[in-house]
């Protein structure tokens, strides 16, 4: 079977907590975990600005990871799984290609080399 990576975004509602948030991406990473899939990149980008309201909001809480499976179906449960939950107000996944995947790891090598010089 072809493993596949993939990369997904959701936004979170901006009343919640911090611990509402990570209890939130700990829930769908469980999901993607039940499913098979191996979650190897996680990052809150926090509270941003949105580019137009959703649902009468103007903020919203950032989320990625990134995760890679052979399941068929992964993406479809995952989303199905963003939809029931009402915390999520927006949410996108695509497969990666081998130019995303030296992107996101040109990314990442860049975020740790900024922290390590903190």
């Amino acid at each position: 079977m072809h493993v596949k990576n993939y990369e997904t975004v959701f936004i979170l509602n901006p009343v919640l907590s911090d611990a509402q948030v990570k209890e939130t991406v700990e829930k769908f990473k469980q999901v993607l975990v039940n499913l098979g899939a191996e979650v190897y990149h996680e990052e809150t980008w926090g509270l941003k600005k949105l580019a137009y309201p959703i649902q009468k909001k103007t903020t919203g809480f950032y989320c990625l990871l990134q995760f890679k499976g052979t399941a068929t179906n992964l993406v479809d449960v995952l989303e199905i799984e963003y939809k029931r939950d009402e915390k999520v107000m927006r949410y996108l996944t695509i497969a990666m290609d081998k130019f995303a995947m030296q992107f996101a790891e040109k990314r990442r090598n860049r975020k740790s080399e900024t922290t390590t010089n903190a």
